[in-house]
């Protein structure tokens, strides 16, 4: 079960790259849950699935310490819907559903941040433990939703003038 959830239904088994295909599946799931059912669900989804990566990856690792395995990508569907809320709140705020540009924004976004691992990515990365797992993918879909808005915010102010 715990193999189930942290592979994010075995997603993270498909080779090369896991974490990006754990990130490609969540933007995608993360998107048809903010169009269909609407931004707070997605909050829902967000926080449930960051507490649950957290509890299962440190139920998973805690007789194995080391590296981030690169099979366990419930951390990058954590970070990735985390970056995703940012343009999901700013369409929910308009009251319209997200448009594909935001997703795709926070996606590669997400995946630039997490493979770079700048400042507080790469010193949680660092982390040996359940906690760093998680972290780094949090802190990188923290900054990559930030940037989302200001390149938004950059776009529609040039828009504008």
């Amino acid at each position: 079960m715990l193999r189930a959830i942290n592979t994010f239904g075995f997603v993270g088994l498909l080779r090369p790259a896991p974490g990006t295909w754990g990130s490609l599946v969540a933007v995608l799931l993360g998107w048809a849950i903010e169009h269909w059912l609407g931004f707070v669900p997605l909050v829902v989804a967000f926080v449930a699935v960051t507490a649950l990566g957290f509890y299962t990856i440190g139920a998973e690792l805690r007789d194995r310490p080391g590296d981030d395995p690169s099979e366990i990508v419930i951390d990058e569907v954590a970070g990735q819907w985390l970056a995703l809320l940012f343009p999901a709140m700013g369409f929910w705020m308009r009251d319209v559903p997200m448009v594909w540009p935001g997703a795709v924004a926070a996606f590669l976004l997400f995946r630039l941040f997490d493979i770079w691992k700048p400042w507080l990515v790469g010193r949680a990365d660092r982390r040996h433990d359940p906690a760093g797992v998680m972290l780094d993918d949090l802190w990188a879909g923290l900054f990559a939703g930030v940037c989302t808005v200001i390149l938004a915010a950059l776009y529609h102010g040039v828009m504008l003038r």
